[in-house]
């Protein structure tokens, strides 16, 4: 590949990425150009990127998803090159040839390994030649119930469902008999035809109490390939990744050398350039097999960039200019531990309920450490038509104890107020023995449901109860003579008595944290 000279960048994306896109191409010296929807006409990539343009409703497949205008975009403000983020349009193969035949640099793999790698029946056959390792399933695509039957007899119970061409956890379904397998079928099917305009499915073996471990490449146009240490990224709700790590506790340094020869060999198999992800499942016995390739930046890489010391949005930029990978394999060193969290505007005490809104004040954790990349400010309104992530908390520490002992501190720093978020299933998460220990699978939340959900008390309530517990006390040692049906009587007198003691001791009131 010729070398080239990128001057201006149009993100064509929203949120946290494309922030985080738009400060490493000032880093670089370019132009950044955003688009956005009306919804996001006050958003903060739009206020720090140098250009900015409307591309239409908020509705995504009237902006976001909307190529024709995308590419409209990138004309009219005359960029050189076009870097898609996560999400969205990131893993059309259809974008990048939009981009081709418009003469703008595509920041991502080429046309012909997106298309291979999208569809998962098609990766899992090259990963299967390369010699990876891959989990029994069926070899074409399946969109008949009949086939299905046939299929699911063949590879055994329990099995998963999965859309031929999507990701994201949408039109995937668990079947673990026949009884669940037509409804299981239809409603994956449904759901693929929704999110991706194709209603294509195919069967793989499910792996009960799995670990998901992904590695990160960068391959060149040369078609030489390298990898970074691994992410760890099992815990999961409904397959949507909630705290990633790494490297990951649970692999040792022999299969972390198998697996990363895995991921190159994928990799170079298609001749991918650019940053890309190999994800693998883990079962209980340490075997491996491949599940699919992302062939985008993935949200979780600050996590890697933190141990390896390196700016993968750089990389992809570098890369789509022309440049070879200047990183020798057996020179990444992985240095200390990370762990990230994803923030979302969502309620987990109400079943994860996203909840949209004006934020009216928000406070971010700093120190050494500790990495925050949002697009949220005091005063900004998340809108309820896109992904409810808001921000991603990362710490990097010595080890991995230090670096659960960063994010938690980092997390009672955390302040969102106006809208309720995640922070303290997070909280929950890492303080519960099973997490610190590194004893968990992907069913790790499902068990532990109740434990990690159940509403606590705030500081204020736990305050008034202590008071009026001791008054109570005192009641009873300086009248015993009254039983505590007279007590209750009073109760009322209780809880003024307390809330007065409250106030005089100065507990700590409530609010998001």
């Amino acid at each position: 590949m010729k070398k080239n000279n990128i001057e201006k960048v149009l993100i064509a994306n929203r949120g946290e990425i494309a922030v985080r896109i738009i400060r490493t191409l000032k880093e670089m010296g370019i132009r950044a150009a955003a688009v956005y929807s009306e919804a996001d006409r006050d958003s903060l990539a739009v206020r720090l990127a140098d250009e900015a343009i409307c591309i239409g409703p908020a509705a995504a497949w009237e902006s976001y998803l909307d190529i024709e205008k995308v590419i409209g975009a990138a004309k009219k403000l005359k960029a050189d090159a076009l870097h898609p983020g996560y999400g969205f349009l990131s893993e059309n193969p259809e974008l990048a040839r939009a981009c081709r035949n418009a003469g703008i640099i595509f920041i991502g793999p080429s046309y012909d390994s997106m298309k291979i790698m999208g569809d998962k029946v098609l990766a899992k056959e090259i990963a299967e030649r390369a010699g990876v390792p891959i989990l029994a399933g069926s070899k074409e695509k399946v969109n008949d119930i009949t086939i299905a039957r046939g299929m699911a007899g063949a590879i055994g119970y329990p099995l998963i469902i999965k859309a031929a061409l999507g990701g994201g956890g949408r039109g995937l379904r668990i079947v673990r008999n026949d009884l669940e397998l037509e409804n299981c079928f239809y409603t994956a099917q449904m759901e693929a035809r929704t999110a991706f305009g194709n209603d294509d499915l195919f069967l793989e073996k499910y792996v009960e109490d799995a670990r998901h471990i992904e590695f990160q490449v960068l391959g060149d146009s040369t078609g030489h390939a390298i990898h970074f240490p691994e992410r760890e990224c099992t815990i999961q709700r409904r397959h949507q990744k909630l705290i990633e790590e790494a490297p990951s506790p649970f692999i040792d340094g022999t299969m972390r050398r198998e697996m990363g020869e895995a991921a190159v060999a994928v990799a170079e198999a298609v001749g991918y350039f650019s940053a890309g992800t190999v994800e693998f499942l883990c079962d209980s016995r340490r075997n491996f097999y491949f599940i699919e390739m992302n062939t985008r930046i993935q949200v979780e890489h600050p996590v890697t960039e933190a141990i390896c010391g390196i700016d993968l949005i750089r990389k992809q930029v570098e890369i789509a200019n022309g440049e070879s990978i200047d990183i020798p394999q057996g020179e990444i060193t992985p240095h200390g531990w990370a762990i990230e969290c994803r923030i979302n505007a969502e309620d987990p005490m109400r079943d994860f309920l996203p909840t949209p809104g004006q934020i009216g004040f928000v406070h971010f954790p700093s120190g050494q450490g500790v990495r925050v990349d949002s697009h949220i400010y005091s005063g900004y309104t998340i809108p309820r038509h896109y992904d409810s992530l808001i921000a991603k908390v990362i710490a990097h520490g010595e080890d991995r104890l230090g670096a659960i002992a960063k994010m938690k501190r980092a997390l009672y720093e955390l302040a969102v107020e106006g809208v309720c978020t995640t922070a303290i299933f997070h909280r929950r998460v890492l303080s519960d023995i099973e997490f610190v220990e590194g004893r968990f699978s992907t069913s790790y939340i499902e068990c532990n449901w109740e434990r990690l959900t159940t509403p606590e008390m705030s500081d204020a309530e736990i305050g008034a109860i202590a008071a009026a517990i001791e008054v109570y006390l005192l009641t009873r040692r300086s009248m015993p003579q009254l039983g505590i049906e007279d007590i209750l009587k009073e109760r009322q007198n209780l809880w003024k008595l307390s809330g007065r003691r409250q106030a005089m001791e100065g507990l700590p009131g409530t609010g998001e944290r």
